[in-house]
């Protein structure tokens, strides 16, 4: 039997950097290679495409050959590096294990369309949309979906007062896992997380603090055909999760207890699960997703944001909620190539 050949895409030039590669380990654990013929491309923090033996170590930047992805379709994959030339590595799927900048925002989408290559995940546009909250602010309200109230400080202008009572949260628009975010409590605060929020995007939100638990669901599948994982409940004890940033996540969170399946009624987790699917219809995605809510007391859902390329790693959320349902990892990606495949075929 033909192996079907994926290119699995990791590391990048981004604060995310690190994710991704726990992420790659993690899929390189569970990938069937009775099924698939990986080849792993690392993305340095300096941007240096390598072709590699698998996910190694973090600081690891410069082990493999050098290789890009061809944006000619007819090379439909790699140019390796050899030592009389580039060698054409042919490709039927790419798995692009990036998140935030450069891997979730349509970035890597773009280049990979060029390509012609089958991706899993979602495309250029849902990508773009959901790596601003404010744009998926915006959706989600058109599509019936309660959001925060938040106010954009667009660049080169500045925040002396918020709009809203304390506390607030002042974010990029446009990063993930939590980086360059503030929970402000006092006005005088909110100049300094500005500032903070504009290391890692030139657009920024402030946003009124919504009270209520934090929920996640996982969602899988095109179009109509989308099932649902567990919904998670994230339990802190102090602050706002950020687990990404704690020096030993694997051995647990500094602040978070995960509950899986969330210990809510069946009533609101149903609530939240078709919420989760209206919010993923609305923004176009495809593949996978996990879509971050908030419950409130009286049993509101509103959203919060929506990760295209949600986190593999151990610890992740993600494959949590999927294992809670029933769903492997092995399995999830067996269902990841086969919609990528699926959507090439259309």
């Amino acid at each position: 039997m033909n192996k079907t050949k994926i290119g699995i895409i990791f590391g990048g030039a981004s604060e995310e950097h690190p994710i991704s590669v726990k992420s790659a380990r993690e899929i390189a654990l569970n990938i069937d290679t009775e099924k698939y013929d990986p080849y792993w491309i690392r993305i340095t923090n300096s941007g240096e495409w390598k072709l590699c033996d698998g996910p190694g170590p973090l600081g690891d930047e410069h082990f493999g050959h050098s290789v890009v992805l061809s944006p000619d379709r007819s090379v439909h994959g790699l140019l390796a590096e050899r030592e009389d030339g580039y060698e054409a590595v042919h490709l039927d799927l790419v798995f692009p294990v990036l998140h935030g900048t450069l891997g979730e925002d349509g970035a890597i989408q773009g280049l990979l369309e060029l390509s012609g290559i089958p991706y899993i995940g979602c495309d250029v546009q849902a990508s773009t949309i959901a790596m601003d909250k404010s744009l998926t602010y915006i959706v989600a309200a058109n599509a019936g979906v309660q959001t925060p109230n938040y106010e954009v400080v667009a660049a080169h202008t500045e925040a002396a007062t918020s709009p809203f009572a304390y506390p607030v949260f002042v974010k990029p628009a446009r990063s993930g896992s939590s980086f360059g975010v503030s929970k402000v409590t006092r006005e005088d605060e909110l100049a300094g997380a500005v500032r903070t929020a504009r290391e890692f995007d030139s657009k920024v939100l402030v946003e009124e603090a919504v009270s209520g638990s934090e929920i996640g669901c996982a969602v899988l599948g095109n179009d109509e055909d989308i099932v649902v994982g567990e919904v998670d409940r994230v339990d802190l004890s102090q602050g706002f999760f950020r687990i990404h940033q704690e020096d030993s996540p694997e051995t647990g969170s500094e602040n978070s207890t995960f509950i899986v399946p969330a210990d809510i009624t069946v009533e609101s987790r149903q609530l939240v699960q078709e919420t989760a699917k209206t919010i993923y219809r609305a923004l176009g995605c495809r593949g996978l997703a996990r879509v971050d809510m908030f419950l409130t007391e009286d049993g509101r859902v509103v959203i919060n944001e929506v990760n295209t390329m949600p986190g593999m790693t151990s610890y992740s959320r993600y494959p949590r909620m999927m294992a809670a349902s029933g769903l492997s990892t092995s399995e999830v990606i067996d269902q990841l190539v086969a919609l990528a495949l699926q959507e090439k075929s259309r």
